[in-house]
């Protein structure tokens, strides 16, 4: 005879954790974990029509990396990472920052990730008669290809939760530190992969104009912001403010932020053709918040450039604006990121 339910059984956590449920040092039950696929990638690539040369052309990454396959898109992994990790914000308000996401190793077509999330540090945010009580846990996230063991990233993000219990007192007063926006490229090198050519795309360097440090360049093509909760689905992204419009601000689904992130990224390739990879974020801020139809802009920085394994590393800072449908304009992202080509 099966076992039979309890009469009362415990209360059910689907909808949460809440921030009045965590402890410093808990291990989440992890997400399934997700094999990319051609599939995948083509979901994403119709999402965010990134023109990075190497996820879309099998022979140029083989030719470049020297193995068989076909590579993933390092922003699809860091996609994919986010996603699974996302057990522990599905009462998120806001995410305030990312901190060392740094690829240390490219992903390849066919392999599987799997991340752990782990509770790093919780501080109570101070009680407002005009908000709900609300605090902030800063997660570990380590993600793993689990076809060889090896890590792929280990980094930080910072989540603005829900309590479940409005007058629950946890006592969390962590200091969990900011986000050190400053690039220096020579501890990035590292992450270079060793036997990578970047040969093969001098030829779209040599079509790239010359960019000056510090002079803002305007990518002169705009793009909407459509397809939000496809990505959100694609890459198991369990945030209800990104699917549940009556959870958004003025009734609005709020768009998850990477998805300006895959924009911006695309936008960037579009002026760095011979960009081979990112290879990770220095830091991320989201000023103010994305919605679908959106209208993004773009402006890139060069930050700073060092000769590496025959190619070049690049500092670069990415700033969006979205302008509304009622015709107003916000900022919406200050990206700084580090990339790798010829």
């Amino acid at each position: 005879m099966q076992d039979q339910a309890p009469e009362n059984p415990p209360p059910s956590n689907r909808d949460g954790p809440y921030f009045d449920e965590l402890s410093v040092g808990q291990v989440l039950d992890p997400a399934p974990a997700v094999t990319i696929g051609s599939g995948e990638a083509a979901a994403y690539q119709a999402i965010c029509g990134d023109p990075l040369a190497l996820p879309l052309s099998r022979p140029l990454a083989e030719a470049v990396t020297g193995h068989p396959g076909a590579l993933v898109n390092p922003a699809l992994v860091l996609h994919v990472s986010i996603g699974q990790s996302t057990v522990a914000t599905r009462t998120v308000i806001a995410n305030l920052f990312y901190r060392g996401v740094a690829l240390r190793r490219p992903v390849r077509q066919g392999e599987t990730l799997q991340s752990t999330v782990t509770i790093r540090g919780l501080r109570e945010l101070s009680r407002r008669d005009d908000r709900p009580a609300r605090g902030l846990a800063l997660l570990g996230i380590r993600t793993i290809c689990l076809d060889d063991g090896a890590e792929v990233a280990d980094y930080e993000r910072c989540a603005m939760l829900r309590f479940r219990n409005p007058d629950a007192v946890t006592g969390h007063d962590d200091d969990l530190g900011g986000v050190d926006t400053d690039i220096d490229l020579a501890a990035w090198t590292d992450l270079v992969p060793d036997s990578w050519d970047p040969a093969p795309l001098r030829a779209a360097a040599a079509t790239t104009p010359t960019w000056t440090r510090g002079d803002p360049v305007t990518d002169p093509m705009r793009d909407t912001v459509t397809n939000a909760p496809e990505l959100a689905r694609l890459t198991q992204n369990l945030a209800p403010v990104h699917r549940d419009p009556s959870l958004g601000p003025g009734g609005r689904r709020l768009v998850y932020g990477g998805h300006t992130i895959g924009l911006a990224q695309a936008s960037m390739n579009r002026l760095l053709p011979d960009t081979a990879t990112v290879l990770g974020w220095q830091s991320c801020d989201h000023p103010a918040p994305v919605f679908e139809d959106d209208v993004l802009s773009f402006r890139h920085t060069l930050l700073d450039e060092l000769p590496s394994n025959g190619g070049r590393l690049r500092a670069l800072q990415t700033q969006v604006d979205a302008q509304r449908a009622d015709g107003s304009t916000d900022t919406v992202l200050d990206w700084r990121l580090v990339s790798w080509g010829a």
